[in-house]
């Protein structure tokens, strides 16, 4: 009886890891059965997705679908990103890749909202533990207060939490999970999310390939890491007046 717990709770703990992994792996084994059955290099096959992403008119729905269920299986949002301006160009690509991001963002904040339930309570003492015999608040009345925080400056937090490029699904699924406003979290996350998203687009548009002839735009790409590197400026100011 507790090995089969342990292993539930081994699941219970891991569900998505393990979904991620499940998935990625049949969709690894079914390109590279496809590869080989057609005769194409790892470097053909993916010119070839990305000219039928770019050409054809269900391109931009199938990147913006990929974008949005993107956080249930772990997949880098930077490749999308960068992948969303070579195939498109600066300007759809960043128009897409921006919807794209905060579709997928939504959705995260829904899964963890639906799974946070009520878990953590600000109303009642014992929801996250009571307070020690002397009056004074216990560890968990300080994370109460923490969380009631989060809540009340929901938009501040979130776009600093940007700024500061924490790891993007882990923010998404911690904010529905403390119930934080949708509203004033979407709000946020498009602010906070912009340098970083248009340096990573800028640089794949810097690869030419939307223009069918692939060549290399030096000015893109410089102006990419300009606006990368302006924007981890930002975060390490960020980062020093949160811990000051």
């Amino acid at each position: 009886m507790s090995n089969s717990s342990g292993e539930r709770s081994l699941i219970q703990k891991h569900w998505q890891k393990l979904l991620a992994a499940a998935f990625w792996a049949v969709a690894l084994s079914f390109y590279g059965i496809y590869i080989y059955r057609a005769g194409l290099s790892p470097i053909q096959a993916i010119r070839l997705l990305a000219n039928f992403l770019g050409t054809s008119q269900w391109g931009p729905i199938l990147f913006l679908g990929l974008y949005t269920v993107r956080p249930l299986f772990l997949f880098s949002a930077a490749v999308l990103s960068i992948g969303g301006g070579a195939i498109f160009g600066a300007a759809w690509g960043i128009g897409l890749t921006i919807l794209g991001s905060n579709l997928g963002a939504s959705l995260a904040y829904f899964i963890g909202r639906f799974f946070g339930g009520d878990v953590l309570q600000l109303e009642g003492s014992s929801a996250l533990g009571p307070t020690t015999k002397d009056g004074r608040a216990s560890e968990h009345s300080g994370l109460k207060k923490y969380v009631a925080g989060m809540r009340e400056n929901s938009f501040e937090t979130i776009f600093f939490m940007r700024l500061m490029y924490l790891p993007y699904d882990l923010v998404n699924y911690l904010a529905g999970f403390l119930k934080i406003n949708f509203f004033q979290f979407l709000g946020a996350t498009i602010l906070g999310s912009v340098p970083g998203t248009v340096s990573f687009v800028l640089f794949g548009a810097s690869s030419g390939l939307s223009s069918g002839t692939p060549e290399f735009d030096p000015k893109v790409m410089v102006f990419s890491v300009a606006l990368f590197l302006i924007s981890l400026g930002i975060s390490r100011w960020v980062r020093s007046r949160e811990t000051s």
